[in-house]
Parts: structure tokens; C-alpha cells; sequence
């Protein structure tokens, strides 16, 4: 009796394998729905409508883009985590997701508890940019001229916990400088303060600060990436200028309800990568200053654990995080 029933075990396995692997192959059978968890002309909203274009084409199934903006792209994203596991619901995260992990004390989801990591998409650094007032052409210049003048110069940032106050909060422990946060209402004040003169340094997101790096209104110090970027290749990285291991970016990414079938998810991956590879999705990122990735679900997943610690750490420090 015994064997019987390790028989019949193995033949349900079996049979839930085919199952599985029938459903991937039948998938996407409808369209599928994009959760932008931002407002459109976001971020969030020109990246995910760009790669859902792509995905449309890859999947022979249009992908519908759905805007779910509130509570700093909370709202979506806790909606998102309730729906079906089945592939037909995908959300667009960014570092902001990291941040917010920290930031809040009552979400209603957990990023790495309530979602399966696919693929991260691309990634847009920030340019440390000076007004051209400002005395300083380097780093190292702005580093000297914080340390003479301490607590005397400020820097803007879209508010607490977004990329531009990351940034600039990681580059002041790194560099032990002592320059006073400004925060304003969002990116578009944020660089209109430092054009004017009344913030005198910015991480500015680079697709916003290019043209006026461009008409000379901004004066760029060097970049936040890992690398140069090939728009700016005469400018440094912050590593580069005697910070190695500094890196903040701006990055997205694919997630899934977490108890989505990986043959879903393989399904899904493949087509986000072939969307990258779509030369009009990636002509129209790389014109934005997007650094195209297309990683493997456990290469986003580890990305993803890493952005965690580090930006929790940098609001701990600051006062700002929950336990």
C-alpha cells in the first residue's frame, strides 16, 4: 500500500509539472495590466508606458498601463500585492520602494515577502550639479569649500526619503561634510531653487538637470553611477573623486504577486529582456539617460536586499526610519 501511495504522489507531481509547464506556454492568453504606482508623466509613468509598449510586441497580448498614484506609490503597490498570482498583474517598483521599506511604520505590504523580483529594468543616476556662482569645479573643490564654510552652503532635494536626499545624505557621511538639507515639494522646484542660485548644490536626476547642464544654468561635478555615462563622458563618478563604493541610482523594475509560478515568471522575464533589446524601448530610455539592465530575478532580488540595508541604515542615521 505504501508503494501505491508513492506512486500516486509521483504521478501528481508529475501531472502538476505538465500543468504548469501548459500554462506557461499558454501564457499571456489576454491582456496583461502594468501597475504604475505613480501619476502619469512620472518617473514611474514615462519608463513603464516605454517598456509596456515593448511588452505588447513581445507578448502578442497588449499590456495596459494602470495608474495608481498616492502615499509616495504606496497605494498601488499595496494594491497590487492583493491581486491574483496568475501573471496578468504586474507592478513597477523603483528605489522609492527601498526607501519606503524604512520610511513608513505601517505598510500594508512587505516588498520581499508579498512580491517575486523578475527583472530590474533600468537605471538613471543623478548628477551632482553646483550653481555656476558656486566656486567649485570638482568634488574635491566642493568638498574643501564645505569643510571651510560648515553649515553654511545647502543643498535641495525633492523631500525626505527621495533619491535626491539619499544621495546627498550618503555623499555627506562619506565625505564627513556638514551641508544643510533643503527640501522641497518636488523635482521641478528643486532645480528651479538651484538655477536661481537659492540652493547651491543639487543631486540632480539626470534627465532633468542635462538641458540645463547644457545651457550653462547648471554646472555638473560628476555623476552618481557606478560608471561615466555616455552623455557626460568628461565627467567623473563620485567613486571616482575619492569616494569608491559610492553609487546611488535612480532604478525600476518588473515585480509579480510572490506566489506567481516561476514558468510565469521565466515567461515574464524573457519578454521584459527582448522589451529592452526592442530597439525603439531602448533608443527612447537611453535618450532619457536610462541605463538599460535586464537582469535575472535573483540578481534583482539580491539589488534589491542591498538597496534595503543601505538606505535604511542612511534614515536610522538621520532619525527618520521606523524599527
Amino acid at each position: 500500500m505504501h508503494g501505491h501511495r508513492v506512486i500516486l504522489f509521483a504521478l501528481h507531481c508529475l501531472l502538476c509539472q505538465f500543468a504548469a509547464n501548459g500554462w506557461a506556454q499558454g501564457y499571456p492568453a489576454r491582456s496583461v495590466r502594468m501597475v504604475v504606482p505613480s501619476s502619469p508623466g512620472s518617473g514611474f509613468d514615462v519608463i513603464g508606458r516605454i517598456v509596456a509598449a515593448g511588452l505588447s510586441e513581445a507578448f502578442g497580448q497588449q499590456v495596459i498601463v494602470e495608474n495608481r498614484a498616492g502615499a509616495a506609490s504606496n497605494v498601488g503597490t499595496e494594491a497590487a500585492s492583493r491581486a491574483p498570482a496568475d501573471g496578468y498583474t504586474l507592478l513597477v517598483i523603483s528605489a522609492t520602494h527601498a526607501v519606503n521599506a524604512s520610511l513608513y511604520p505601517k505598510l500594508g505590504y512587505k516588498l520581499l515577502r508579498d512580491f517575486a523580483p523578475v527583472s530590474q529594468l533600468a537605471s538613471s543616476p543623478s548628477v551632482v550639479v553646483v550653481h555656476p556662482s558656486l566656486p567649485v569645479k570638482s568634488i574635491a573643490d566642493l568638498v574643501k569649500l564645505a569643510k571651510a564654510r560648515p553649515g553654511a552652503m545647502n543643498y535641495a532635494s525633492t523631500g525626505v526619503g527621495g533619491s535626491t536626499h539619499m544621495a546627498a545624505e550618503l555623499f555627506k557621511r562619506m565625505a564627513d561634510v556638514n551641508v544643510v538639507h533643503v527640501p522641497y515639494r518636488g523635482g521641478g522646484e528643486s532645480l528651479t531653487a538651484v538655477v536661481s542660485g537659492e540652493a547651491q548644490v543639487y543631486f540632480a536626476p539626470f534627465a532633468t538637470a542635462l538641458p540645463q547642464i547644457r545651457e550653462g544654468r547648471l554646472r555638473p561635478l560628476a555623476v552618481t553611477s557606478a560608471q561615466r555615462l555616455p552623455l557626460l563622458p568628461d565627467y567623473p563618478t563620485v567613486a571616482e573623486s575619492g569616494y569608491p563604493g559610492y553609487e546611488v541610482n535612480n532604478w525600476y523594475g518588473i515585480v509579480v504577486p510572490a506566489k506567481t509560478p516561476k514558468e510565469i515568471i521565466t515567461v515574464i522575464h524573457d519578454a521584459v529582456v527582448a522589451a529592452l533589446k526592442n530597439p525603439t524601448v531602448s533608443k527612447r530610455l537611453s535618450a532619457l539617460g536610462y541605463v538599460l539592465v535586464g537582469d535575472q530575478p535573483g540578481e534583482f532580488t539580491a539589488h534589491i536586499t542591498s538597496e534595503l540595508e543601505k538606505f535604511g541604515k542612511i534614515l536610522r542615521e538621520l532619525g527618520v526610519a521606523t524599527e
